[in-house]
């Protein structure tokens, strides 16, 4: 089993300090050491710090309570590089919710650079920052992910126009990709998507001066417990296969199913 804390668990770890501003400077609704369950670094320990908030609302979101309704509590970077400190781990994972809508996101990357640690960053794509990034893990959102009065969670549809207006934004794809080592990573929820990303992969590569092989395009597919990967995993997989992109797991379904700190 993973070695998970929520946020008491980082109480625990670390004394919390209380110059960070009202309230500390992040929002952090889990913190523990897991295996990385996508893309390239899959199956390597890890720790996770996730961040409560998020611009956007995939109606298929598996962290509900960092986007619907987030949860959590503020603490300071120097707080949460403290509690990543107590785990034997060499790779940071910061997601969300978007990471990168908190400024103090920056502040905790170039901390952990600075102490050797290997950094993801799960993001969106829609917003860019100047960090310490050694992969960004960029996961455009496609028409599929949109919260349509049918498919949102709350059932009214109300994110549905504010969601379909962010959910892309190609010049700051091409600028993630061009500053870092960058996966695209899409949740896939079936063929009818390969066409939408199809063109998004042409676009970025036109806008992007760094090259974006194939084999840094993974298609990931849409399911938060083992029940729903049992329908999405093999017609992912045989997509990736006819398209010639790389398929990505969710190992950490696979293991421990939708538990929370996993």
């Amino acid at each position: 089993m993973p070695v998970a804390s929520d946020t008491d668990g980082l109480d625990e770890a670390v004394e919390r300090t209380d110059d960070a501003g009202p309230g500390g400077d992040l929002p952090i609704n889990e913190l523990f050491c897991s295996l990385q369950g996508e893309g390239r670094l899959a199956g390597v320990p890890s720790v996770f710090v996730r961040t409560s908030g998020c611009n956007l609302r995939c109606w298929f979101c598996d962290s509900y309570h960092t986007s619907w309704e987030p949860t959590g509590d503020w603490y300071s970077v120097d707080d949460v590089t403290a509690a990543v400190e107590t785990y034997d781990a060499d790779h940071v994972v910061l997601t969300g919710g978007e990471p990168l809508v908190h400024e103090a996101s920056v502040d905790l990357l170039d901390e952990l650079g600075d102490r050797g640690y290997h950094t993801t960053v799960e993001t969106n794509g829609t917003i860019y920052r100047d960090a310490a990034i050694d992969l960004a893990s960029v996961s455009p959102k496609l028409a599929s992910s949109t919260p349509t009065a049918g498919r949102d969670p709350k059932g009214d549809g109300e994110w549905a126009d504010r969601h379909e207006d962010r959910r892309l934004d190609v010049p700051t794809l091409a600028e993630l990709v061009d500053t870092y080592e960058t996966q695209l990573k899409f949740v896939v929820t079936g063929p009818e998507d390969m066409d939408e990303i199809e063109r998004l992969v042409s676009r970025v590569r036109e806008a992007a001066d760094a090259a974006v092989p194939d084999d840094r395009v993974l298609l990931m597919p849409e399911g938060q417990t083992r029940e729903r990967l049992e329908v999405t995993r093999e017609v992912v997989a045989d997509l990736a296969i006819e398209y010639g992109y790389r398929y990505t797991p969710r190992l950490h379904v696979d293991l421990w199913n939708d538990a929370p700190g996993t």
